[in-house]
């Protein structure tokens, strides 16, 4: 698929100060991180205060991992999120069941078969490429082999792992990509975004 344009999410946001500034600087979507060993874990209520901060058409998007049912519900019923994503083991059925437009990351394993996996989420609204690291679901700070992203893909693809405002233009020109997901490339800390660059990363996208 050719898209016209890259859109950008900014994943694991902490405060309602970074996400007006994030969404103020152009991104289309924002991650909310609901997984407690994460060091980018964002309470429900915080969670809340930042999915009511926002402007309009910046998309919430909460991620999980093999997390329970309940607790999902628990945490929708709490905050606004548009999508839903999904960094664990979770089936498509297990995916389905709330009612929302979700995203299936894939850990991009050395051989794996990317085809195959995407295949396995018909429901998806995309599909999301990640760096696989061992007991690491996600922000790994690092990238994988680019040139395996297949470039015939049905569904949408997100391209994540490693990613900054240095390297998102090439990655980009490898990949074309639907869209692109940064976390740790623009930080200051680990949950504390650098809004200078998330703003350079935002323009190097558009530049691409």
């Amino acid at each position: 698929m050719t898209y016209t344009r890259v859109k950008v999410k900014i994943c694991g946001v902490t405060s309602v100060t970074d996400a007006v500034a994030i969404a103020n600087a152009g991104a289309d979507a924002i991650g909310l991180v609901f997984y407690e060993p994460s060091p980018r874990y964002v309470k429900p209520e915080i969670a809340r205060e930042i999915a009511l901060a926002l402007p309009a058409f910046v998309n919430v998007v909460g991620l999980f991992v093999d997390a329970e049912p309940d607790a999902i519900t628990q945490v929708l019923d709490q905050v606004a999120i548009d999508t839903l994503q999904f960094h664990g083991q979770e089936t498509e059925r297990a995916c389905s069941l709330y009612g929302k437009p979700y995203i299936k990351s894939i850990a991009m394993r050395p051989d794996l078969d990317v085809s195959e996996m995407i295949a396995l989420y018909p429901s998806a609204s995309a599909l999301l490429l990640d760096t696989f690291v061992e007991n690491l679901p996600g922000g790994t700070g690092q990238s994988f082999d680019w040139q395996k992203v297949p470039d015939n893909s049905q569904k949408p693809l997100i391209l994540a792992g490693g990613l900054t405002p240095e390297n998102v233009q090439s990655a980009i020109v490898q990949t074309r990509p639907y869209a692109v997901d940064v976390s740790g490339g623009v930080e200051s800390s680990k949950g504390k975004k650098d809004i200078d660059k998330v703003q350079k990363f935002i323009r190097e996208v558009l530049n691409a």
